[in-house]
């Protein structure tokens, strides 16, 4: 192992039962040294995602109490193991196991391969806000064979475009030429036009999918992107047309939609974490390859995210709480080091 100087004890919040992220205790931790194939990072920001208080609202099966919560993050890298040739200092931002001790603390244990380099131009805040999104919309947006060369004009919807996840999938599909379709509360509104979408409908209306589909006359929707769960991506499984695509990012169908032999619809589940339990090294490659073109998008300015807002690391439980009632919008970062 090579190390920098590290502490006997770290600041952390721990998990001890399923509940509100106000059940979150502040404890202190004994740093381990990394196994082979692993590297320490020492954490500057922890970054919000639902994921977060849904797993502290219910528990996993891997959770035991004193886990510590928390998926994305950044920092420096502050010891590797055996097998791993990254250097010690590099910053970089991370996506972690649900299964492992997680973000919410002053160090956080990794799989080497799931490190995303960070650039200089790229402040704490928004490398830690960019991993979970930004990879899921990838993931999401891969399901869907891209156009041809100097292709596209097929129509997409995309629900739920005020979140993140969403927001940054939108973006993905106009990069391909589609016409993007989206829902959005009002206040999202004027933003996402301004990005080029199609139009953009309120998901609390009456009778939007209709008016979309009055919309659209007699074309069909090539893919849809469902952000909401799968009982409504069930719902929206007729607007897609022959040989289309129902891509289910939050939750999934078990059974089919359509009846068989009608409009041959391809059905695509997106999760994440799963990568941590079946990737190939090919696979952790591909992973670090997205990861550096989010990142570089956003130092060329060609990614919208929403503000970050960020808070004190004494406070990260409250405003967990904030975010999950709805009361916090946009991205949410923790600032660990103080």
């Amino acid at each position: 192992m090579t190390a920098i100087e590290t502490p006997g004890l770290y600041d952390a919040w721990a998990w001890d039962r399923p509940g509100s992220p106000m059940l979150l205790q502040r404890v202190a931790r004994p740093w381990r040294a990394p196994a082979a194939g692993e590297v320490v990072v020492t954490n500057a920001v922890s970054a919000f995602n639902p994921v977060d208080w849904k797993m502290i609202a219910t528990g996993h099966p891997a959770w035991q109490p004193g886990h510590v919560p928390g998926v994305d993050g950044v920092g420096r890298i502050a010891a590797v193991g055996a097998g791993v040739h990254l250097p010690i200092g590099m910053r970089v931002a991370y996506h972690q196991d649900l299964t492992r001790d997680g973000s919410f603390a002053a160090y956080t244990i990794l799989t080497a391969g799931c490190a995303i380099p960070v650039p200089d131009e790229v402040t704490d805040d928004i490398a830690a806000s960019l991993p979970c999104p930004g990879l899921t919309a990838w993931q999401a947006i891969s399901k869907v064979p891209a156009p041809e060369r100097n292709g596209g004009g097929q129509d997409v919807l995309v629900t739920g475009a005020g979140g993140t996840v969403a927001l940054i999938l939108t973006q993905f599909a106009l990069r391909r030429n589609w016409r993007v379709w989206v829902t959005a509360s009002p206040r999202h509104h004027e933003r996402l036009l301004a990005l080029g979408v199609a139009g953009v409908f309120d998901y609390r209306a009456t009778g939007w999918q209709r008016q979309l589909q009055e919309t659209l006359g007699p074309r069909r929707l090539h893919a849809v992107f469902d952000t909401v769960s799968g009982d409504h991506a069930r719902s929206l499984a007729p607007m897609v047309g022959y040989n289309g695509h129902l891509v289910c990012i939050q939750d999934r169908l078990d059974s089919p939609p359509c009846p068989p032999f009608t409009t041959a619809l391809s059905l695509h589940e997106v999760a994440l974490n799963a990568i941590h339990q079946q990737a190939t090294h090919a696979d952790w490659l591909e992973w670090r390859r997205a990861g550096a073109s989010l990142m570089g998008d956003v130092v060329c300015g060609t990614l919208m995210l929403p503000p970050v807002h960020a808070v004190a690391f004494a406070e990260l439980p409250t405003a967990l709480s904030e975010f999950q009632a709805g009361r916090l919008h946009g991205k949410i970062a923790a600032n660990i080091l103080i």
